[in-house]
């Protein structure tokens, strides 16, 4: 296989606490997957060094082949698949399925946003699985607080108040509206899996751009809203 930069993005993984890459015998990488890896400093490791001798479990003991009941949470620690962290896993890739799916009855201009909010998605992803801080940016050209404030006061922005969807406002809004709910179960998955025995965040960077997503959802909501309305 051929990684690309973008492949190799995707396909980093967390070996004692650093990012690392593993690349197949026969697989290659594109120039500008190379200098990814270079300008971050992240090691090319052979494929078949992938595999620990032993799993670590988080009650402290070990295992030398998976069991079937478990995945991995990072690097060569297992936890069961109902652990709280895998269940937030599960929800995203859902609610991935549901931007790409949305994106097939936008117009170009919305499926260029939700292109955007889909590699945010997975950038929240892997920020979890390589333990990585969420970088500070803009989502659709808006801040965090803009997130905020646009989806508190829509009226103000977009001359479009807040709404109850229906069947009568069509397929795309009522994509979009899937993807919102989606990315609230993420959200509420994403709660428990980073909060302590009481109940006080652990993640707050993650918790934070979560819910800028839902946030920036709504708002591709309320835009398609006046835009048929006018």
């Amino acid at each position: 296989m051929l990684f690309t930069e973008e492949n190799v993005r995707d396909n980093l993984r967390n070996r004692e606490g650093k990012r690392v890459f593993y690349l197949g015998k026969n697989d290659r990488l594109t120039s500008g997957a190379r200098d990814f890896l270079s300008r971050e400093r992240i090691p090319i490791l052979p494929a078949e060094q992938a595999k620990p001798e032993a799993w670590r479990l988080l009650s402290g003991g070990f295992v030398v082949e998976k069991p079937e009941h478990m995945t991995h949470l990072n690097g060569d620690v297992l936890v069961p698949k109902t652990h709280p962290r895998i269940a937030f896993r599960g929800a995203m890739d859902t609610l991935e399925a549901e931007i790409i799916l949305c994106q097939l009855t936008s117009n170009k201009k919305t499926a260029r946003e939700l292109e955007e909010i889909l590699a945010f998605a997975r950038m929240l992803l892997r920020c979890d699985v390589l333990n990585e801080s969420v970088p500070a940016g803009k989502l659709c050209g808006l801040t965090a607080e803009e997130l905020r404030s646009h989806s508190h006061r829509p009226q103000d922005f977009y001359g479009q108040p807040h709404f109850m969807p229906s069947a009568a406002d069509g397929p795309v809004i009522a994509r979009l509206n899937r993807c919102r709910c989606a990315a609230r179960e993420a959200e509420l998955r994403a709660v428990a899996a980073f909060s302590d025995a009481d109940g006080n965040p652990t993640r707050t960077d993650l918790l934070q751009a979560m819910n800028r997503l839902s946030s920036m959802l709504y708002i591709l909501m309320i835009r398609c809203k006046k835009t048929a309305a006018e």
